[in-house]
């Protein structure tokens, strides 16, 4: 009587870019005795196991950190974001025109380039600000790096915000906007009390 013997052997690896991946070898084989169980058991999993540790080394595609973002690279065509600034230099001074080649995301770097613009800066500006913080310029930040680049860059535009909000306060006085109060007076000309003089 022929018993039959199933094996299976999986093994998963973890790869760059929060990818993975695996492979699963399985095999049957028949033994006429149960003595044989034990020897043949043995043989399957060392056949298995160097079967799929010699195939699992070809990796294939790994995607990048950029895999499943819109298309950026190439001719931009003059494309501007929603402050009418150069899609590829978040100055907008225009003297960019190249490939637009960043690692971050395109939300990102549009949000980089509105930041940007509110607050007067330059690409060189820019650059040097995300040298000092993650050593290397604004356009090689992934999202990580991007991420923390905006946060200082709201920071900035929320206390400027604020100061200028402040300094508009003063100018017009505890009573508000003199500019509305002038508005809300009578005219020199205007007729009182039903016209009388």
């Amino acid at each position: 009587m022929a018993i039959t013997v199933s094996a299976n052997y999986q093994k998963r690896l973890g790869l760059p870019a929060y990818s993975s991946h695996s492979f699963q070898v399985s095999v049957d084989t028949e033994i006429t005795d149960l003595g044989q169980v034990q020897g043949e058991v043995a043989r399957l999993y060392s056949l298995l196991q160097d079967s799929v540790d010699r195939e699992i080394q070809q990796t294939g595609f790994v995607p990048g950190e950029d895999y499943g973002e819109p298309a950026t690279r190439g001719n931009d065509n003059g494309s501007r974001d929603g402050n009418g600034n150069h899609a590829g230099n978040p100055s907008g001074t225009g003297d960019h025109p190249g490939p637009v080649d960043w690692n971050c995301s395109d939300k990102q770097r549009r949000l980089i380039a509105d930041l940007a613009g509110e607050l007067g800066l330059t690409e060189a500006n820019l650059d040097a600000r995300a040298e000092r913080l993650f050593r290397r310029p604004a356009r090689r930040l992934d999202k990580l790096g991007a991420s923390g680049l905006i946060s200082d860059l709201l920071a900035e535009a929320g206390t400027r915000r604020q100061r200028n909000g402040n300094a508009n306060g003063n100018a017009n006085g505890p009573g508000g906007n003199s500019g509305n109060r002038s508005r809300r007076r009578p005219s020199v000309g205007a007729p009182r009390n039903g016209g009388g003089a």
